[in-house]
């Protein structure tokens, strides 16, 4: 009979972005007589070979099919676009398996949708996916934006919340045949992955363009990181966005993206004494809430002003992220909230929930597919998209 190759199973487990100790916890091993820690070194060192039923699980946990415990080296890594994040190499090193797992399952739906829709006989080429280049100026690019999905800045700052802000933008978008979806986890909070690390994601696919907006990161800040994705599949580059926007093409879509939402002489007209931190702090967040955008773009933009100096750049962007770990630290537990399925069917956003429901009733996507696209099990299929 076969046997696993323990090198794949760490492997495996590793590029999922999960330690020995949360995978163990997450796969349920151990008992009273020995620590699931334990049980997985065994696994793992081959001194154990796992059963058929903890193989299910990890396949399940790991995102892998089984076949690849069985292999003697894993599979060459696929072509997943570019890594336009400049990180320093621990913190990268840190989260590097965390985010291909995500960034790999989004390929696997992307693929099954786009699959879909040429099933389905809507395959249409996008014209905007690569029409424009990094060599345009910036109000010809952000022309091209605001008309290309329809944009009414007025529109935008007249939504009643930053939510419904946000709604309002992602309706723009996935009225242009892009998918938006909200993802941050590996599904569940354990496997959050930091914004600090990865922000979004593009998949500039003609057909089916995809954008991901990690949505672990402050909501004031989803709409801009939708835009900065969306400036990528309009330059046609596939890739993972985040860290220090030092590359040329990460400047350019932040620049774009930003004045989309707000002009320079808006950004020119903040008042506040730059020797004092908190007034300065106090003037960002007025005009942020106000414009319906995140502190930190803000403070971009009087950087790129030279309102502000870069430590003080730096001291805000530290003080905006210290600020986010206490509120999310400080939210409380358990409470009720939305459902599952409402907080799912917001994640997948209406485009993706509306072209599942539809071709699932037409028998080209099986419930197995669709809780693929849809990352949930195929029994809460007909759930989610009932009440879509």
């Amino acid at each position: 009979m076969a046997r696993t190759n323990p090198s794949l199973l760490v492997w495996a487990r590793t590029t999922a972005g999960l330690s020995a100790e949360d995978a163990a916890r997450q796969l349920k091993l151990g008992g009273s007589r020995q620590s699931g820690d334990a049980v997985l070194q065994e696994y793992e060192s081959g001194e154990k070979e796992p059963s058929r039923p903890v193989l299910l699980r990890m396949t399940k946990l790991y995102r892998r099919p089984l076949l690849v415990f069985y292999l003697n080296e894993p599979p060459q890594k696929a072509e997943r676009g570019e890594d336009f994040r400049t990180l320093p190499v621990a913190r990268r090193a840190e989260n590097e398996g965390a985010v291909d797992a995500l960034v790999r399952d989004v390929h696997v739906r992307q693929r099954l949708i786009l699959s879909a829709l040429e099933e389905a006989e809507e395959a249409v080429a996008h014209p905007y996916v690569g029409s424009a280049t990094i060599r345009e100026t910036l109000p010809s690019m952000v022309a091209k934006v605001v008309e290309g999905i329809g944009f009414d800045r007025a529109a935008f700052r007249r939504q009643r919340t930053i939510e419904d802000a946000f709604a309002y933008l992602r309706e723009r978008i996935e009225g242009t045949g892009i998918f938006l979806l909200l993802i941050g986890t590996l599904g569940s909070h354990h496997s959050a992955i930091s914004p600090e690390v990865f922000r979004g994601f593009a998949i500039a696919d003609r057909v089916a363009p995809f954008i991901v907006v990690n949505d672990q990161d402050a909501k004031s800040a989803w709409a801009f990181t939708a835009l900065h994705e969306l400036v990528h599949i309009w330059l046609g580059e596939t890739g993972v966005s985040g860290g220090v926007p030092a590359k040329r093409i990460e400047q350019f879509c932040n620049d774009v993206a930003s004045r989309v939402l707000v002009d320079d002489t808006e950004i020119g007209a903040i008042e506040f004494d730059i020797d004092d931190f908190s007034e300065c702090e106090r003037a960002i967040a007025s005009f942020a809430r106000a414009h319906r955008v995140s502190r930190p773009l803000v403070a971009y933009r009087l950087l790129q002003q030279q309102r502000i100096s870069e430590p003080v750049w730096h001291a805000l962007n530290r003080h905006y992220t210290e600020t986010r770990r206490q509120e999310r630290d400080s939210q409380p537990r358990g409470e009720s909230g939305p459902s599952y399925y409402i907080v799912k069917r917001h994640r997948m956003g209406g485009a993706l929930i509306d072209l599942v429901k539809r071709t699932v009733a037409e028998g080209i996507l099986t419930p197995t597919k669709a809780a693929r696209v849809l990352d949930v099990k195929p029994t809460n299929v007909a759930t989610l998209l009932g009440g879509a």
